[in-house]
């Protein structure tokens, strides 16, 4: 498999909870594994715990190049994944500031609070206009169906302009991951969200 074209690094958005569903586990492992086929570096989280941990450990494992980012607050209760190159930040911000700078595209696995909290800001920054990166949700078995639903009904309610539907991709399976980000990034620029509705 070859990589998208512009595509170096992804950053992947996870749970990391070592209580996840084992099926989530092991697409989060399956995702590793195909970036590192595919030559494309992984940039994550930097715990090897729950999802971000399969993932991290599938890459790496594989031959693959992955980029950890964690804040020192953070390296016991996520269990700093030591094999691979990491970056220690002070701050939640300074993590995913570097995670962002240091990504070409963002993939979005199954995740809680903090997953969510990533990627709400990943997707404002979009509508501001700050970047047009591709976002692809990986909707294993539904997932992120209520998240969508949610946007959807902020659509429905004109607090968020329609042209905002088209800022990410919902795929349902692991191998149409990186298609789909090779779709957005022949869309980049194209899809400028207009701040005034």
């Amino acid at each position: 498999m070859t990589k998208p074209p512009a595509i170096d690094s992804v950053c992947v958005y996870c749970g990391s909870s070592n209580a996840a569903d084992p099926a989530f586990l092991k697409v989060a492992a399956d995702f590793g594994a195909l970036l590192a086929a595919s030559g494309v570096r992984l940039v994550y989280g930097g715990g090897q715990v729950g999802l971000m941990g399969a993932c991290a450990r599938a890459a790496h494992e594989t031959g693959g190049r992955v980029l950890g980012v964690i804040p020192r607050f953070l390296m016991r209760r996520e269990v700093i994944y030591e094999a691979v190159e990491t970056r220690v930040v002070e701050t939640m911000h300074e993590r995913k500031l570097l995670m962002f700078e240091e990504a070409d595209a963002f993939v979005v696995l199954p995740g809680g609070v903090g997953t969510l909290e990533e990627v709400i800001e990943l997707m404002s920054w979009r509508r501001l206009s700050l970047h047009t990166k591709p976002i692809v949700f990986l909707n294993q078995d539904g997932y992120w169906e209520p998240f969508f639903a949610l946007i959807r009904h902020t659509v429905d309610h004109r607090l968020t302009p329609v042209e905002f539907l088209d800022c990410w991709r919902s795929v349902d399976r692991v191998e149409d991951i990186l298609p789909a980000v090779e779709a957005m990034t022949g869309e980049a620029g194209t899809t400028i969200v207009p701040l005034v509705t």
